[in-house]
């Protein structure tokens, strides 16, 4: 169900609320959280809420959109309840301001009266994130605050914002991304012959933030050199490969689907490596609110890295 309040204001919208839960449209009760997605008014907002309805299956919370309209317009406020199907396992609410209360502290006081009480807040902005999000009006009210460089006009100036600001309770989907491909690595490194990595290499895209990270995580934890390459082949990041005495540990993924995992001494080994969703990597930072500090440590791993120029090639995976 979807409830349009034109020219509202949060006292109605929250009165609204309380009929909807009182006629048992809303059920209140067991949310864990809220989710404050900030973002301009246009069409990337209904996949922001489908992906925030999608994560809310798994925590169920209370999703406000924080959607900027028309700077120079009249101050307006226009609200959109939404419930039931259209809402996942939560409730949305929908939050369009217009001049004064588009952007800034207006905008951050739109959102304070209608924050579950004791639950904590996380803080979403899947475009465009303001360049030190800590310090965001809405950022502040925020106990954790998500970005996606990847998602930016300019990637790599989004990337470098991340690192120069970073602060405890931020993370950026470029990060989530790699969970896969960390898992992987570390499995790796656990079985025998458990000899030290002298070096690595890891290859992908020009603009990659999800490369460049992962080389800074391997500078961090391995404390080897470590050279970010360009890949000649495949979309985002394409290989890494780990030097050790008895032979490379090599984790490839060429067309960004399927990826191939290659140690001495033991068969290749087909692994499921696609490019994971804006949902699912949603869904995987909010279970975890306290400071990601492994994220700050591969950060500042990124400066230990090396670049190189020469472009690397990745073989296609057999089946």
């Amino acid at each position: 169900m979807i409830v349009d309040l034109p020219s509202s204001t949060t006292s109605a919208v929250n009165r609204k609320l309380v009929e909807l839960r009182e006629s048992g449209g809303v059920q209140a009760l067991g949310r864990v959280l809220t989710l404050v997605i900030i973002t301009d008014d246009g069409p990337a907002i209904e996949g922001a809420i489908e992906a925030a309805n999608s994560a809310s299956r798994e925590h169920p919370c209370r999703v406000i959109v924080l959607a900027s309209g028309q700077r120079r317009a009249a101050a307006r406020l226009d609200a959109q309840i939404r419930v039931g199907g259209d809402a996942g396992a939560s409730d949305v609410i929908v939050l369009r301001g217009y001049g004064p209360l588009a952007a800034g502290e207006p905008a951050a006081g739109l959102v304070m009266p209608l924050l579950l009480p004791d639950a904590p807040v996380v803080a979403w902005w899947p475009g465009e994130a303001p360049a030190v999000p800590s310090e965001d009006a809405v950022g502040r009210l925020a106990q954790r605050r998500i970005t996606d460089a990847l998602s930016a006009k300019n990637p790599v100036k989004a990337f470098e914002q991340r690192r120069a600001a970073h602060v405890a309770g931020d993370t950026d989907l470029t990060w989530t991304r790699l969970t896969s491909w960390r898992a992987l690595l570390a499995t790796a490194l656990d079985a025998p012959p458990h000899e030290d990595v002298t070096a690595a290499v890891v290859a992908g895209e020009t603009v990659s933030p999800s490369t460049d990270l992962l080389a800074g995580w391997l500078a961090a934890r391995l404390g080897v050199k470590v050279k970010r390459s360009p890949a000649a082949n495949g979309p985002g990041l394409v290989s890494v490969v780990l030097q050790r005495p008895s032979g490379p540990v090599e984790l490839v993924r060429p067309d960004g689907k399927i990826g191939s995992l290659r140690q001495p001494g033991q068969p290749d080994r087909l692994v499921a490596l696609a490019r994971r969703e804006v949902r699912d990597c949603l869904a995987e930072e909010l279970r975890r609110l306290d400071p990601d500090e492994i994220y700050g440590e591969a950060l500042a791993g990124v400066a230990r890295t090396t670049r190189g120029r020469t472009p690397v090639t990745v073989p296609a995976v057999s089946s």
